[in-house]
């Protein structure tokens, strides 16, 4: 009646059919249950295969013939079965001590943990990609699955393994990881990052499920590249300003980066803005108040003479309350750089370098305070937007101007004490 394959003495896998239970509603087709024994214990399990009693062979545990349905159904047992014998092989590795309802519930996937870096992954992923919508966005669902990608070809690539086992992450694993980005794949250092901060990820995630006892990403230090805030200097504004476009994409384009350029919004939140984030006060004054969506913290914008007019010259396009129609942040990207030539602009520029120019040009060297431009950008620490203070020189220069102002005829050495040479010297008054 069965196919009873032992492996172990005290483990079997089979397969049979109860003719007792033959259902009346299918032409008396029966279910083909499967059973794992362990010493005494049996756990049984169905198959959602179900076959004619004559078409069975209780001797062997498998169906009668070969035609295409009967092929897949045993194909289907094989499998099932091969499947069973790496779950209890696997169990019996882990915890040295395994029971038949163990390996049926991991047969089953309950109560199963990932034991493999790229199966913990694709877990994640797939948890991920429900959130979108909810508390996460498409574009970062989808850098996780380009995550997934770079770290599968390394570890084919280098190990010819199609997963690793997270117990066996060690430290020069994720030197490798690094070094295979940096040097084999000619990846820039910020790319770098984007995969190994997933990689990390998946690691936390296993330490908390209790999957791994030790961090392997302990005493690795990441080559972390100097962040650079690229904006337009100020000729390059006023060309972008002055020079006369013709082509109406262009203009549009340019526009809408100007917008970015005069308000410092990032191109997912102007995608996001309706007529709700556009408030005035008893003043008369345009604001807008937004939640970033790449940090989740409120902006509040005084909206300036150029974007409400940029406002007001595409209103005849709105078709909802969204203030505006963009084209793919590729596709305007790609516009900038027939705008930067038409401007005679050698910067390669990019539609975030609006939100860089707002900071530094408009904010910072018209003398904002740092405290006000980081309500105005949406960043949850004044250290972040204190980076673009580092970058703007013009703004060091006005502020060294005013110093010495200040301290002009305040400090002097005695006449007596300088050198006649430095008499000379045309710096020294």
């Amino acid at each position: 009646m069965t196919k009873n394959i032992k492996t172990r003495s005290t483990f079997a896998v089979l397969f049979y059919i109860d003719k007792s239970k033959a259902k009346k509603k299918s032409k008396g087709l029966c279910i083909i249950t499967g059973r794992i024994t362990i010493d005494t214990q049996i756990a049984r399990f169905s198959t959602k295969m179900d076959i004619a009693p004559e078409m069975w062979d209780a001797q062997t545990g498998r169906a009668i013939g070969k035609s295409k349905e009967i092929t897949k159904i045993n194909r289907t047992l094989d499998n099932l079965e091969q499947e069973i014998q790496s779950h209890y092989d696997r169990l019996v590795l882990e915890d040295g001590y395994v029971t038949a309802e163990t390996v049926k519930n991991a047969l089953n996937g309950v109560g199963r943990k990932a034991t493999g870096l790229l199966e913990l992954f694709r877990e994640h992923n797939e948890e991920f990609k429900f959130r979108v919508g909810v508390n996460r966005v498409q574009v970062t669902y989808e850098q996780y699955l380009h995550s997934y990608r770079v770290l599968e070809n390394f570890l084919w690539v280098r190990f010819q393994m199609k997963d690793i086992a997270l117990n066996q992450l060690t430290h020069s694993f994720i030197d490798a990881y690094d070094f295979h980005l940096r040097v084999d794949k000619r990846i820039n250092g910020n790319t770098v990052l984007n995969h190994t901060i997933p990689l990390r990820k998946m690691v936390r995630r296993a330490i908390s499920q209790d999957i791994i006892k030790r961090d392997p990403f302990i005493n690795y230090a990441a080559e972390k590249p100097l962040k650079q805030r690229r904006h337009l200097t100020m000729d390059e504004f006023q060309k972008l300003l002055t020079t006369p476009i013709t082509e109406k994409h262009l203009e549009r384009c340019r526009d809408i980066f100007l917008f970015a350029c005069f308000s410092g919004m990032a191109y997912a939140d102007i995608c996001n803005l309706s007529d709700k984030h556009i408030t005035q006060d008893d003043n008369g004054v345009m604001w807008i108040r937004i939640e970033r969506q790449k940090t989740k913290s409120e902006c509040r914008i005084r909206l300036l003479s150029v974007p409400i007019q940029i406002m007001e010259k595409y209103k005849h396009e709105r078709t909802d309350d969204k203030i505006f129609k963009l084209k793919t942040l590729k596709t305007i990207d790609e516009n900038l750089k027939t705008i930067a030539q038409k401007c005679g602009i050698e910067s390669r520029l990019c539609y975030h370098m609006g939100r860089h120019t707002y900071a530094t040009q408009v904010c910072i060297s018209q003398g904002v305070p740092i405290e006000t431009l980081c309500k105005m950008m949406g960043h949850r620490s004044v250290q972040t937007t204190q980076i673009y203070a580092k970058i703007t020189n013009q703004k060091v220069n006005e502020d060294m101007k005013i110093l010495s102002n200040r301290i002009e005829n305040r400090y002097e050495l005695p006449k007596d004490d300088v050198p006649e040479e430095f008499g000379r010297n045309q710096y020294y008054k």
